[in-house]
């Protein structure tokens, strides 16, 4: 295309949106900030079910014990809080860590 390398243009758009990304922000997003965007949960139940959906009718597809710790998502529906991977814990049974947003 117009004699660019397709490398080239990979390499110019990335530094683009990460100049843009420096310009909206005012330069003020580190590597701490981002982090502490991350939604992580511990869990308080001895043993939770980790569901399929937001449901206690839906089928469980995994267990996690006391103490473990996970990604998730802000959204909680039904009273539960759906999980990075898409999978569904009831939201009174983690909490969120000290170090992460997950308001």
């Amino acid at each position: 295309m117009l004699g660019i390398p397709v490398r080239g243009m990979v390499v110019a758009g990335v530094v683009g949106v990460a100049g843009l990304m420096y310009v909206v922000d005012g330069g003020k997003a580190g590597l701490e900030e981002v982090a502490a965007r991350r939604c992580e949960v511990t869990v308080i139940a001895d043993i939770l079910n980790v569901r399929s959906g937001p449901a206690d009718t839906q089928p469980i597809v995994a267990t996690m014990r006391r103490d473990a710790v996970t990604r998730a998502e802000r959204r909680v529906e039904n009273g539960f809080r759906l999980l990075a991977d898409g999978r569904w814990v009831k939201d009174e049974f983690v909490l969120p860590t000290s170090d992460s947003d997950c308001a």
